[in-house]
């Protein structure tokens, strides 16, 4: 798949403009802060419905306006024009060939992108709700229906928080109904976080092997050894063993053993909400001891793994690299450059044409004053 044309009304700085993109490389430049990561922040956008640079859509839209459109055109098997429109603080909408869709999470998987952005580092050197958001959106990449997964595990622990919340008073006045409701809030949750930890921890079976080579083939050493350990709020008694129901029972057990915690706490401290994935450079994690180039690598390869491992299941994702070949020495880029080079598409945004290697540059588009036309 590919995207033939993007198209905003009021998103982030651009009051109005459409720009047509073909297969193959094009390549983004513009100085800072003219609107070219906004472009790709849209694309981005409507295959994940979220942003990889603010966690809320209020700042998508343009400053005195009420709503910002997107809409996008995706070359597949045919033509799928998705439009979505973004209201902050109401319900957003979603369009597919100009027909209403039931909910905006429909539209996930008719376009998939991996983006890689200096953001990424957080992979390495964030917090375990950076690691945690790596694994559920490629989950979700990778299998849409997961949306709905994390949707109903999200739900559930709000609920339950709530109710540990107010446990103080409710323990003190009808102690036996607390519990019961708190149970049926377990099951709940144990049914949808042993969904949610066993997709994860499929996912890192099958994504190991594939980022320890690309981060090996970035960083051009063959003796770079990277390790990915999750790290369940269950116990790391190996997780994996058994399956979902195995899972599931695990889950009710463990929550049994921190009930008094939770109450006294307030708030729920078992599932896939409270996990980390480790990410190990040898014997050591690489969260304090990788290099700032080690970091690029590590973060760079994760993505590019994601990319293979997209392309292994048999979908074709669109590549987006935004700005990461300015952090990069002359030979990680000509290696990153070898790499995806063999994209169906590749959009890439430099403030410098000379950052990009040559066998790159493909089509290039200059971004200047929310205004986008040919080099």
């Amino acid at each position: 798949m590919w995207v033939r044309s993007v198209a905003l009304t009021d998103f982030r700085s651009y009051a109005d403009v459409d720009v047509a993109f073909t297969p193959g490389v094009t390549t983004l430049i513009g100085s800072n802060g003219q609107g070219k990561t906004n472009l790709i922040e849209a694309v981005g956008y409507v295959a994940s419905l979220a942003s990889h640079r603010v966690a809320t859509d209020a700042p998508l839209v343009r400053s005195g306006a009420d709503l910002a459109v997107i809409r996008c055109v995706v070359a597949d098997d045919r033509d799928i024009v998705i439009e979505l429109a973004i209201t902050p603080g109401k319900a957003n909408r979603a369009r597919v060939n100009r027909a209403p869709v039931a909910k905006v999470r429909d539209v996930l998987g008719l376009l998939r992108t991996i983006l890689f952005a200096p953001e990424d580092l957080a992979l390495v050197k964030g917090d375990p709700s950076d690691r945690r958001a790596f694994l559920d959106d490629l989950l979700v990449q990778r299998a849409p229906r997961m949306a709905a997964v994390r949707a109903d595990y999200e739900r559930v622990l709000k609920q339950r928080n709530a109710l540990l919340k107010s446990a103080s008073i409710a323990r003190r006045s009808n102690p036996e109904e607390m519990l019961r409701t708190l149970e049926v809030w377990d099951e709940q949750l144990a049914e949808h976080g042993s969904a949610l930890l066993a997709a994860r921890l499929g996912l890192l079976a099958d994504l190991t092997d594939l980022a320890r080579a690309q981060v090996r083939g970035i960083a051009g050493d063959s003796s770079a050894d990277l390790g990915l350990r999750y790290s369940s709020s269950l116990g790391n008694d190996d997780t994996a063993d058994g399956g979902r129901e195995a899972l599931r029972t695990r889950f009710i057990d463990r929550i049994g053993e921190r009930r008094r915690d939770e109450l006294d706490r307030g708030i729920t401290l078992v599932g896939p909400h409270r996990d980390d994935l480790q990410i190990m450079l040898g014997p050591n994690p690489a969260k304090g001891y990788a290099s700032h180039g080690e970091s690029w690598s590590i973060a760079l390869g994760m993505r590019l793994a994601a990319f293979d491992l997209l392309r292994q299941d048999g979908v074709d994702p669109v590549l987006i690299l935004d700005d990461v070949f300015a952090e990069l020495d002359r030979a990680r880029r000509e290696r990153l450059a070898e790499r995806v080079q063999d994209a169906t598409q590749v959009l890439i945004t430099a403030a410098v044409d000379d950052d990009v290697p040559e066998r790159l540059r493909g089509v290039r588009m200059i971004v200047r004053d929310g205004a986008v036309e040919a080099a």
